[in-house]
């Protein structure tokens, strides 16, 4: 083979430089799309994966486990109190194990009006590592179980745990009834992604940057400075949003961020951002794969 041969590539979507796009405007004129991705999420206890606040240790590893179980417990329903001071609609990125674990956390978000995106049925276990038949298995029956919370309404959105796809995974959302994934991180805006059945699958801008687990607990970066991070982020997004629509989304993990010294910074950050809430449309990541939904094929 050359040394010059190309390398492998996706094909999901081609390259666009964002740049070289048609313009298009959200809803009431809007040019920057905001949401919060609420990752609600259960961990086995004595077996799997899971983030750890301190090393390993042989299973059961309480320390770990009770650090995440915390979110579920106390951190998810601090940060709701604080949506709700805000007025903020919130995606709820929600495992099913919760529906067992602690049904009375889904029926408080349920009850909120926020959207449900189907998220695995526990962070434990990555869904790459499932044959086809047990990962669309998955797919439709966590689809099926967050409809049941919601009078039958069926979820559009999906987030692998730990961000884990097979090959397949996009084809497989699209026969399973999904309209767009968080998977990729690739864009600031929505993008069409091809699909073996010809069902558009839409990539919905998901951050891995403005995200707590990777900067909170890869980089080491504590409340104050993510905040800052938040608040950079979105200055410079506003900025840039001039020229063309894009989409911020904010990543949060409640079992990190609802730890009391980190949800008063929190606080501080989405308090900048609602202040200038009459530029903005702050939304969730379905209606904003709807509103792409409604545009012109080629535009996002």
């Amino acid at each position: 083979m050359s040394a010059f041969a190309p390398v492998p590539d996706n094909d999901r979507f081609p390259y666009r430089a964002i740049g070289a796009r048609p313009d298009f405007h959200w809803p009431g004129g809007r040019r920057l799309a905001v949401y919060i991705g609420f990752n609600l999420e259960h961990f086995a206890f004595g077996q799997g994966l899971g983030a750890g606040i301190g090393p390993a240790s042989p299973q059961p590893d309480v320390l770990n486990y009770s650090w995440r179980e915390y979110g579920n417990r106390v951190g998810a329903w601090r940060c709701l109190e604080l949506f709700d001071t805000l007025s903020l609609p919130a995606a709820a990125l929600v495992n099913t194990a919760l529906v067992d674990h602690c049904p009375e956390l889904l029926k408080a978000v349920v009850e909120r009006g926020d959207e449900l995106v189907g998220h695995g049925h526990s962070n434990s276990f990555r869904q790459s590592d499932l044959g086809e038949q047990d990962e669309r298995a998955l797919l439709a029956g966590c689809r099926e179980r967050l409809a049941a919370l919601q009078g039958g309404r069926l979820p559009g959105g999906w987030l692998s745990p730990w961000i884990s796809e097979s090959p397949l995974t996009p084809d497989l959302l699209a026969e399973t009834g999904y309209d767009y994934t968080l998977n990729w991180c690739h864009d600031d805006r929505p993008v069409p992604m091809r699909t073996r059945s010809g069902r558009t699958l839409w990539s919905v801008p998901y951050p891995q940057e403005l995200n707590d687990i990777p900067m909170i607990m890869g980089r080491q970066m504590e409340g104050p400075a993510f905040a800052e991070l938040i608040i950079d982020h979105f200055e410079e997004m506003l900025a840039q949003s001039a020229g063309q629509s894009l989409v911020m989304g904010i990543a949060l993990h409640p079992y990190i961020v609802g730890q009391p010294h980190r949800l008063r910074h929190l606080r501080r950050a989405l308090r900048h951002i609602v202040e200038r809430r009459d530029e903005l449309w702050i939304t969730t990541p379905g209606a904003i794969c709807a509103h792409a939904q409604g545009l012109a094929p080629a535009q996002p």
